[in-house]
């Protein structure tokens, strides 16, 4: 028997939410789907947040409270989201590498795995590192 699942939505602690919005809906094409309260005159500053691309659904949680966060993101914390990867189906890993350097995304060239996939790779805001990849 499995269970009845339709999907999967990572949960990403994000160090400035504003940042991570733009990076996901304005570059990605990522909407917003579900938000928390809007804690300023800003739309995007919320402390948790819902965005859909197709199939894909993400989730957006401020990594400190109102209030708590410091100046300066936590070098340490940034170098421990390398730990792990989101992978994004996407057809044409070539045009989306034109696009996003278009943007002025800084992105790795197109290569083939040894496992045949063709893949592209794109770090986040907060360091997460994001693969965008399709069979070769």
């Amino acid at each position: 028997m499995s269970l009845d699942i339709h999907g999967v939505a990572p949960l990403l602690q994000v160090f400035d939410m504003p940042t991570a919005v733009h990076f996901y809906r304005d570059f990605l094409g990522f909407e917003v789907v579900h938000r928390s309260p809007i804690l300023s005159e800003r739309t995007d500053d919320v402390n948790w947040t819902m965005l859909r691309l197709n199939g894909a659904t993400l989730m957006l949680n401020t990594a400190y409270e109102p209030g708590h966060r410091p100046p300066a993101p936590d070098p340490a914390r940034i170098a421990a989201h390398s730990d792990m990867g989101l992978y994004f189906e996407c057809p044409d890993v070539d045009n989306a590498f034109r696009q996003l350097c278009e943007m002025g995304v800084e992105a790795s060239e197109p290569m083939v795995a040894p496992y045949g996939m063709k893949q592209m790779y794109v770090s986040d805001p907060d360091g997460y590192t994001l693969c965008f990849q399709w069979p070769a």
